[in-house]
């Protein structure tokens, strides 16, 4: 796919976290926006899922273990043709997508997650499967929020998922620097992150988040290695796209009004 096709898809995308969020009056857009690129990518050029295999097991699985950034999987499944649901239905009561992603209720989304480290545990045990019991050639791929390393549960699947040398693994930090009281080091730094994911038995590369030509060699790469998982820090820009959320951790949290919702929306591009 051309790159300009995948800036749209992005750019798209980061119109559907705003509007999810906007209706709800709540959710994250801050995290969601800086991971776009990074699941477009994913979405697009890496993972053979479709409309046809959707509802199979015999695919490329992803799990969101930041699973706050739900309006990012839902605007990417949406982008994709795979989510049928309105996205102003965001967090309403009796609503499929609700703020953290729902496996039961929601076509295409391979993992219900919300509880920090919990997702890349689930990613692991997909893996495990797939590799010692299935046997078969698909990949799982997992997103994780930089402020969510500071659990310690991903640090103990991360030697799991060494110890049973899962190739077929690759997860991806977003590591935009904020969390939701600020910057990462200054909460609790869980730097330094490549050197400590290369010490738990990780292939580890770096890329600029937002690039795809990076984003894209490095997971053509990671399907080279052997007997490794792979950990790919994306370094990335929190609220990516909308000049007054980039880089400030308010908007971890916060849903823009009406006036920022259209001054948000027009940076964009506008509404289609």
């Amino acid at each position: 796919m051309e790159i300009k096709e995948l800036e749209l898809h992005a750019n798209r995308i980061r119109k559907n976290i705003l509007t999810e969020v906007h209706s709800a009056n709540s959710g994250h857009p801050g995290g969601s926006l800086s991971g776009a690129d990074i699941l477009t990518e994913i979405y697009f050029e890496q993972m053979d899922i479709n409309k046809d295999n959707v509802d199979s097991i015999d695919r490329d699985r992803f799990v969101l273990s930041k699973g706050h950034a739900s309006p990012l999987l839902y605007g990417t499944l949406k982008e994709k043709g795979l989510l049928e649901d309105d996205l102003t239905t965001f967090r309403k009561i009796n609503s499929n997508l609700q703020g953290h992603p729902n496996m039961n209720e929601v076509a295409g989304v391979d993992m219900s997650t919300g509880s920090l480290g919990q997702g890349i545990s689930c990613a692991v045990g997909m893996a495990i499967v797939n590799k010692l019991v299935d046997k078969n050639n698909h990949r799982i791929y997992c997103l994780l929020g930089d402020g969510e390393c500071e659990e310690g549960q991903v640090w103990e699947a991360c030697m799991a998922a060494a110890h049973y040398k899962l190739d077929n693994l690759c997860a991806v930090l977003d590591y935009n620097h904020l969390q939701i009281d600020g910057n990462i080091d200054d909460v609790i730094s869980p730097e330094p992150f490549a050197s400590k994911f290369e010490s738990f038995g990780w292939n580890v590369l770096n890329v600029n988040g937002h690039d795809f030509y990076e984003l894209r060699n490095a997971f053509e790469q990671a399907k080279q290695v052997k007997d490794k998982p792979t950990m790919i820090i994306a370094h990335t820009i929190k609220g990516k796209g909308v000049s007054f959320m980039e880089n400030n951790y308010a908007w971890h949290g916060t849903a823009p009004n009406d006036e920022q919702y259209e001054t948000a929306m027009k940076e964009l591009g506008g509404l289609e």
